[in-house]
């Protein structure tokens, strides 16, 4: 495990999450189902699939996200940032049901939806860090990931509306994780620069977590895909 030499300048938070960001990154043509929807050639059902799959990881993110804040409580600015997510969450599953209703999804469809693995293999591990990741790290990898999702989520936005004729409030969801959001990004530096200065972040290892988190979120599209 690679140490910060004595008396080498500790590295900055933003230099830290911009270096996840970059290094973590999805290879181009790595989600070839969003690039289908990008283009208008997906099937418009598969709207209807990821609707009942985000239901799903919503509600375990959401209980991860509130256990990782648990954990950090005697590191406020850690403890916030899983706060802000959790609010996060609270919305995105709100903005999910104009989705549901636009792909003609009833109630009891969604309650007695049958998840697939694969689409669940994201909260999967999400929960396993909650359970035992450092949550400073957990900060570096889940920003990674939130950078490609926040990608295909704006691609998802416009085809929806451009090819796919959804109305506006359907994209609310996607809307939601497209736009920059400063006061997450905010959070995430306050959070990531109290691990660095209490020697509890480890780069090297939130990476480790970030590589993961990327190929599951793959897996996710994918397991749409089939």
């Amino acid at each position: 495990m690679a140490h910060t030499p004595l008396g080498a300048p500790r590295p900055s938070a933003v230099a830290v999450l911009d270096e996840a960001v970059r290094v973590l990154a999805p290879k181009d043509g790595a989600n070839p189902l969003v690039q289908r929807i990008g283009a208008g050639v997906a099937p418009r059902s598969v709207f209807a699939t990821l609707a009942l799959e985000q239901h799903q990881v919503i509600a375990s993110d959401r209980l991860s996200f509130q256990h990782l804040a648990r954990r950090a409580d005697g590191d406020p600015p850690v403890a916030d940032f899983f706060d802000l997510l959790v609010e996060g969450e609270t919305l995105a599953l709100a903005r999910l049901a104009a989705l549901a209703d636009a792909c003609g999804l009833t109630d009891r469809e969604i309650a007695e939806y049958r998840p697939r693995p694969g689409c669940q293999a994201f909260p999967s591990y999400t929960a396993r860090l909650a359970l035992a990741a450092e949550p400073a790290d957990a900060v570096i990898a889940l920003t990674a990931n939130f950078a490609a999702w926040s990608g295909y989520c704006a691609v998802v936005r416009t085809a929806l509306r451009e090819h796919y004729g959804f109305p506006e409030a359907a994209g609310g969801f996607f809307a939601l994780f497209a736009e920059p959001a400063p006061e997450l990004a905010a959070g995430a530096r306050a959070a990531v620069q109290q691990g660095l200065d209490t020697g509890q972040a480890r780069p090297e290892v939130a990476h480790r977590y970030g590589r993961l988190l990327q190929a599951y979120e793959a897996m996710f599209w994918n397991s749409l895909a089939e």
